[in-house]
């Protein structure tokens, strides 16, 4: 009889292709040791990244690469604590916003924001590649880009009003997603078609989880142009406009 008292694990295999935590080992009705620091660990993460502090001067820096001019502006709140309360505050401008993106008036075809949201980490690693991708993608169809604008404490909707001032008739909001327990650092596309004031969230489209271990940035900007092509064409967006870049992608 062997001396081995140990258990091949089945789970091992599975679980070094995704984060999921799947197959955990447990000691009793309890989770093992190590499984359960890893949660620990995962959840001061996210707790991190919610209460994070945009670089804007570090962003700045990395999407002035970008060939456009960047434009940096606040929402009406005040501080972290503040937007984290306060989600009406984070979607209207702040004060001195509109002075700042007067000068810049279109009329443009697409007007682009990068706001923190619940996780800067996210936008601060993911919007430069991304919008490389799709800023060459667009200028190759000739669409008027607006200034790329960085937008602090702001909410998806503070698109809707600067697209109104930069006189856009798109929006993309990319924002730093709600931290989930395995991703600290989601960032999400928001599209809009013509918003304003009145517009809802399903008058959006959105792209979710984009970063290296979600939607890749090149298939994310795919994504994206494509969206934004069908929304000039069909003039909508929303519930009402089907994502079809996949059929596309396949087409390819």
């Amino acid at each position: 009889m062997s001396d081995d008292v140990t258990q091949p694990n089945a789970w091992a295999e599975l679980r070094r292709l995704t984060a999921a935590r799947i197959g955990l080992a447990r000691s009793g009705a309890s989770l093992s040791t190590a499984p359960l620091l890893q949660f620990a660990l995962a959840h001061a993460q996210a707790r991190d990244a919610v209460h994070e502090a945009l670089d804007e001067d570090k962003l700045a820096a990395d999407l002035d690469a970008l060939d456009l001019p960047v434009l940096k502006i606040a929402s009406a709140v005040t501080d972290r604590a503040q937007y984290l309360m306060r989600p009406d505050l984070g979607r209207q401008l702040g004060q001195g916003a509109d002075s700042v993106l007067a000068p810049h008036r279109g009329p443009y075809d697409v007007a682009v924001v990068v706001a923190d949201g619940l996780s800067a980490r996210a936008v601060q690693a993911h919007a430069a590649p991304v919008l490389h991708n799709i800023l060459g993608a667009l200028r190759r169809q000739d669409w008027r880009v607006a200034p790329l604008v960085i937008a602090r404490h702001g909410r998806v909707a503070i698109g809707d009003a600067i697209a109104a001032r930069l006189k856009a008739d798109a929006v993309i909001v990319l924002i730093g997603e709600r931290p989930g327990l395995s991703s600290p650092d989601s960032m999400g596309a928001y599209l809009t078609w013509q918003p304003q004031p009145a517009t809802t969230d399903a008058d959006r489209n959105c792209i979710s989880n984009i970063r290296p271990d979600g939607i890749g940035y090149a298939d994310a900007a795919f994504k994206i142009v494509a969206l934004l092509q069908a929304m000039r064409v069909r003039r909508l967006s929303g519930v009402q406009l089907k994502d079809e870049s996949d059929r596309l992608m396949l087409e390819q």
